[in-house]
């Protein structure tokens, strides 16, 4: 499978803009960026090995 090259990555960003408006961009990258973040602590705290409460 071919990786994305600079042009594609352009086009894309282009379309992006063209979709959301240069407005909602910040908005939405903050909101990738929250769920991103939520996502990593959800699985490092599934990694972790849960304690064992004693009696």
């Amino acid at each position: 499978m071919k990786s994305l090259g600079a042009p594609e990555i352009l086009i894309i960003a282009l379309v992006i803009l063209l979709l959301f408006g240069a407005k909602k961009l910040p908005e939405l990258a903050k909101g990738l960026g929250e769920g991103i973040k939520n996502f990593k602590n959800s699985v490092k705290s599934e990694d972790e090995p849960k304690e064992k409460k004693q009696a």
